[in-house]
Protein backbone atom coordinates (compact mmCIF):
# COMPACT_ATOMS: atom_id res chain seq x y z
CA UNK A 1 0.00 0.00 0.00
CA UNK A 2 1.23 3.30 -1.22
CA UNK A 3 2.25 5.39 2.13
CA UNK A 4 -0.54 8.22 2.25
CA UNK A 5 0.75 11.72 1.37
CA UNK A 6 -0.66 15.65 2.60
CA UNK A 7 -2.12 17.24 -0.30
CA UNK A 8 -2.33 21.12 -0.44
CA UNK A 9 -4.77 22.57 -2.57
CA UNK A 10 -4.57 26.04 -3.22
CA UNK A 11 -5.77 28.42 -5.17
CA UNK A 12 -8.10 31.83 -5.57
CA UNK A 13 -11.40 32.38 -3.87
CA UNK A 14 -13.54 30.34 -5.92
CA UNK A 15 -11.50 28.20 -7.32
CA UNK A 16 -12.80 25.14 -6.43
CA UNK A 17 -10.50 24.36 -3.42
CA UNK A 18 -13.37 22.63 -1.16
CA UNK A 19 -15.30 20.85 -3.83
CA UNK A 20 -12.34 19.24 -5.40
CA UNK A 21 -10.58 18.33 -2.15
CA UNK A 22 -14.05 16.55 -1.30
CA UNK A 23 -13.88 14.75 -4.80
CA UNK A 24 -10.29 14.08 -4.20
CA UNK A 25 -10.87 12.33 -0.80
CA UNK A 26 -13.22 9.98 -2.55
CA UNK A 27 -10.43 8.35 -4.47
CA UNK A 28 -8.64 7.03 -1.52
CA UNK A 29 -10.12 4.07 1.38
CA UNK A 30 -9.04 6.47 3.76
CA UNK A 31 -8.96 10.39 3.34
CA UNK A 32 -9.43 13.43 5.25
CA UNK A 33 -10.21 17.16 4.09
CA UNK A 34 -9.14 20.19 6.47
CA UNK A 35 -10.70 23.47 5.11
CA UNK A 36 -7.98 25.82 6.70
CA UNK A 37 -11.01 28.82 6.77
CA UNK A 38 -12.55 26.05 9.06
CA UNK A 39 -10.04 26.21 11.61
CA UNK A 40 -9.51 29.92 11.12
CA UNK A 41 -13.91 30.27 12.23
CA UNK A 42 -12.96 28.62 15.19
CA UNK A 43 -12.04 31.88 16.82
CA UNK A 44 -14.79 33.11 18.75
CA UNK A 45 -13.76 36.55 20.02
CA UNK A 46 -11.11 38.50 18.11
CA UNK A 47 -10.88 36.99 14.53
CA UNK A 48 -9.29 39.25 12.23
CA UNK A 49 -10.62 39.47 9.13
CA UNK A 50 -8.33 39.18 5.86
CA UNK A 51 -10.15 41.32 4.09
CA UNK A 52 -8.43 44.06 5.70
CA UNK A 53 -5.34 42.23 6.32
CA UNK A 54 -3.38 43.25 9.08
CA UNK A 55 -0.40 42.13 11.58
CA UNK A 56 -2.90 39.82 13.59
CA UNK A 57 -4.74 38.49 10.80
CA UNK A 58 -1.39 36.49 9.26
CA UNK A 59 -0.59 35.71 13.08
CA UNK A 60 -4.23 33.86 12.70
CA UNK A 61 -3.62 32.20 9.45
CA UNK A 62 -0.04 31.11 10.36
CA UNK A 63 -1.68 29.74 13.66
CA UNK A 64 -4.39 27.98 11.72
CA UNK A 65 -2.05 26.72 9.17
CA UNK A 66 0.17 25.68 11.76
CA UNK A 67 -2.80 23.46 13.80
CA UNK A 68 -4.02 22.32 10.08
CA UNK A 69 -0.64 20.98 9.60
CA UNK A 70 -0.20 19.18 12.78
CA UNK A 71 -3.86 17.79 12.10
CA UNK A 72 -2.31 16.36 9.18
CA UNK A 73 0.72 14.64 10.11
CA UNK A 74 -1.31 13.01 12.46
CA UNK A 75 -4.21 11.96 9.98
CA UNK A 76 -1.29 10.74 7.85
CA UNK A 77 0.57 8.74 10.33
CA UNK A 78 -2.95 6.93 11.03
CA UNK A 79 -2.79 6.00 7.47
CA UNK A 80 -5.00 8.66 6.13
CA UNK A 81 -4.32 10.79 2.64
CA UNK A 82 -4.78 14.65 3.37
CA UNK A 83 -6.11 17.10 1.64
CA UNK A 84 -5.56 20.79 2.98
CA UNK A 85 -7.53 23.22 1.51
CA UNK A 86 -6.12 26.92 1.79
CA UNK A 87 -5.49 29.79 -0.59
CA UNK A 88 -1.48 29.35 0.02
CA UNK A 89 1.68 31.13 -1.65
CA UNK A 90 5.00 29.53 -1.83
CA UNK A 91 6.68 32.66 0.31
CA UNK A 92 4.08 30.82 2.69
CA UNK A 93 4.88 27.65 2.52
CA UNK A 94 6.87 26.95 5.72
CA UNK A 95 3.98 28.16 7.84
CA UNK A 96 2.88 24.24 6.65
CA UNK A 97 6.68 22.53 6.35
CA UNK A 98 7.62 23.57 9.28
CA UNK A 99 5.25 21.45 10.93
CA UNK A 100 4.73 18.37 8.44
CA UNK A 101 7.09 15.99 9.62
CA UNK A 102 8.34 13.43 7.06
CA UNK A 103 4.94 13.14 5.05
CA UNK A 104 5.12 13.57 1.33
CA UNK A 105 3.50 17.00 0.57
CA UNK A 106 2.03 17.38 -3.24
CA UNK A 107 1.45 21.23 -4.03
CA UNK A 108 -1.59 21.88 -6.27
CA UNK A 109 -2.25 25.53 -7.39
CA UNK A 110 -5.84 25.46 -9.40
CA UNK A 111 -6.04 27.85 -11.24
CA UNK A 112 -9.12 28.88 -13.62
CA UNK A 113 -9.40 32.05 -15.40
CA UNK A 114 -9.83 35.11 -13.16
CA UNK A 115 -13.40 35.38 -14.92
CA UNK A 116 -14.26 32.16 -13.65
CA UNK A 117 -13.66 32.60 -10.13
CA UNK A 118 -15.11 36.22 -9.95
CA UNK A 119 -18.38 34.80 -11.42
CA UNK A 120 -18.01 31.64 -8.87
CA UNK A 121 -17.85 34.11 -6.35
CA UNK A 122 -20.98 36.10 -7.74
CA UNK A 123 -22.94 33.63 -7.78
CA UNK A 124 -26.06 33.89 -5.01
CA UNK A 125 -25.23 31.32 -1.94
CA UNK A 126 -22.20 30.30 -2.93
CA UNK A 127 -20.75 32.33 0.39
CA UNK A 128 -22.35 32.61 4.15
CA UNK A 129 -21.06 36.72 3.40
CA UNK A 130 -21.48 39.42 0.84
CA UNK A 131 -18.96 37.54 -1.49
CA UNK A 132 -18.43 40.84 -3.41
CA UNK A 133 -15.70 41.99 -0.68
CA UNK A 134 -14.00 38.85 -2.69
CA UNK A 135 -13.49 40.60 -5.85
CA UNK A 136 -10.31 42.62 -5.16
CA UNK A 137 -8.84 39.83 -3.25
CA UNK A 138 -9.24 37.52 -6.29
CA UNK A 139 -7.72 40.09 -8.57
CA UNK A 140 -4.78 40.35 -6.61
CA UNK A 141 -4.46 36.56 -5.57
CA UNK A 142 -5.26 35.06 -8.88
CA UNK A 143 -1.96 36.75 -10.66
CA UNK A 144 0.47 35.82 -7.21
CA UNK A 145 -0.46 33.01 -6.93
CA UNK A 146 0.10 32.01 -10.42
CA UNK A 147 3.63 33.60 -10.27
CA UNK A 148 4.74 31.71 -7.15
CA UNK A 149 3.12 28.82 -7.07
CA UNK A 150 5.16 26.85 -10.18
CA UNK A 151 6.06 23.72 -11.78
CA UNK A 152 9.61 24.49 -10.81
CA UNK A 153 9.01 24.89 -7.11
CA UNK A 154 7.10 21.86 -7.23
CA UNK A 155 3.65 22.83 -7.64
CA UNK A 156 0.86 21.05 -10.17
CA UNK A 157 -0.57 23.88 -11.79
CA UNK A 158 -3.93 22.80 -13.38
CA UNK A 159 -6.00 25.18 -15.38
CA UNK A 160 -9.55 23.96 -14.37
CA UNK A 161 -11.09 26.77 -16.64
CA UNK A 162 -13.23 24.04 -18.83
CA UNK A 163 -12.74 21.19 -16.58
CA UNK A 164 -15.55 20.02 -14.95
CA UNK A 165 -14.75 18.14 -10.95
CA UNK A 166 -13.90 14.84 -11.85
CA UNK A 167 -11.80 15.93 -15.10
CA UNK A 168 -9.90 18.40 -12.66
CA UNK A 169 -9.30 15.33 -10.13
CA UNK A 170 -8.19 13.20 -12.80
CA UNK A 171 -5.72 15.81 -13.88
CA UNK A 172 -4.47 16.07 -10.42
CA UNK A 173 -4.06 12.13 -9.91
CA UNK A 174 -2.50 11.73 -13.13
CA UNK A 175 0.42 14.74 -12.17
CA UNK A 176 1.34 12.34 -9.23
Amino acid sequence: MARPAIWLISGAPGAGKSTVSDALCRRFRLAVHIPVDDIRDWVRSGFASPVEWTNETGRQFALARRGAARIATDYADAGFDVMVDDVIRESDLNQYTDYLGKTELRKVLLNPSLETVLARNAAPGRKPFDSSILEAACRGLHPLLLAENTTDRGWIVIDSTGLNIDETVNAIVRAF
